[in-house]
């Protein structure tokens, strides 16, 4: 097992397949000249699968894959093939603009939860937010998971002044479709002009919604980041992931891996492990993994010690979340 010294078994590892994307939202990407990593540096197919075993072995049981966008990468299809003969439930997070072109992949390989980053219900504000205009695809491609009988789930980054008029709208769609909407609060990254006052709490969210609907909380595994809500009669569910007002370390199981292989043991932790250039090198990497956990902070990386309204970003030290993977 991978355990920390908080007695937190970790069980889920997300892996970042790139650090590319072909959209630029500006709270994951810095800007439109970010530099992105030459693919010698990033992990190559076995690479990843090799790693993602030694995890196997040592006790995950769920792999996520995320980016950038994991989709974008050429060989995505050999990656999720190669995953899905790894013991693990497999799934993946994406925005969804080219999911028609994977969808045969991803029911060979038996994954049937999808996590979709859609920020906005409003074409023009999608082209604004992401600097690009996908949105007729990204909403087809909604339309054709859920046809096919995938789980899927709507990743809505909430920040005021932008999409929080929204959110009726997203609980709206929950309606008729089977659709689980996740409102994520506004988390600090690198690059991307974090502010408290952007952020849009899950008390305020929740009492947005509940001014006009019977909000009924469900029960929720003790891994779970989201807290999740059902209204009679809808089709779907809607959640909210409170990281900066009600943050949920405690119960924490998750690791990442980013796509040049650097191993983190929090989205927001300041050290890191390099497991590629460990694994090229011939050395034993399992090893790697249990130390780097053992180094793992109570929450938030250890940098978050005060409510995040106090929070001063400029003192923060970790990648953007691009960099990261989602």
């Amino acid at each position: 097992m991978i355990t920390d010294t908080f007695n937190r078994i970790h069980t889920y590892l997300r892996i970042s397949l790139t650090d590319h994307c072909n959209l630029r939202c500006s709270y994951c990407m810095p800007g439109e000249d970010q530099v992105f990593a030459p693919s010698s540096r990033l992990m190559q197919t076995h690479e990843i699968i090799q790693l993602a075993g030694i995890f196997v072995k040592a006790g995950v049981t769920k792999i996520r894959l995320t980016g950038g966008e994991p989709l974008v990468r050429k060989d995505a299809g050999d990656v999720i093939m190669g995953l899905a003969q790894l013991p693990v439930s497999l799934s993946i997070t994406t925005n969804a603009t080219r999911i028609h072109e994977h969808i045969e992949v991803l029911e060979k390989a038996k994954v049937r939860s999808v996590n979709i980053s859609l920020d906005t219900l409003d074409a023009d504000k999608f082209s604004i937010i992401t600097k690009r205009n996908y949105f007729h695809e990204v909403i087809r491609n909604i339309s054709l998971l859920l046809a096919r009988g995938f789980h899927v789930k709507v990743n809505v980054v909430m920040m005021k002044g932008v999409n929080d008029m929204e959110i009726p709208d997203f609980i709206r769609w929950t309606k008729n479709e089977p659709v689980h909407v996740r409102f994520i609060e506004f988390m600090p990254f690198d690059g991307n002009r974090w502010s408290s006052r952007q952020v849009i709490t899950w008390q305020q969210i929740l009492q947005k919604v509940s001014e006009h609907e019977n909000v009924i909380a469900l029960p929720t595994d003790a891994h779970d980041t989201a807290k999740t809500y059902t209204i009679p009669g809808h089709a779907g569910t809607f959640s909210v992931i409170s990281t900066m007002s009600a943050p949920f370390c405690g119960s924490c199981n998750r690791m990442r891996l980013t796509a040049d292989g650097k191993m983190k043991n929090c989205l927001f932790s300041t050290h890191e492990t390099d497991l590629l250039q460990a694994l090229r090198s011939g050395e034993d990497v399992e090893p790697l993994i249990h130390q780097c956990i053992l180094t793992k902070e109570a929450m938030l990386g250890g940098q978050m010690n005060v409510p995040f309204a106090e929070l001063d970003a400029a003192t923060l030290r970790n990648r953007s979340m691009i960099a990261i993977g989602g």
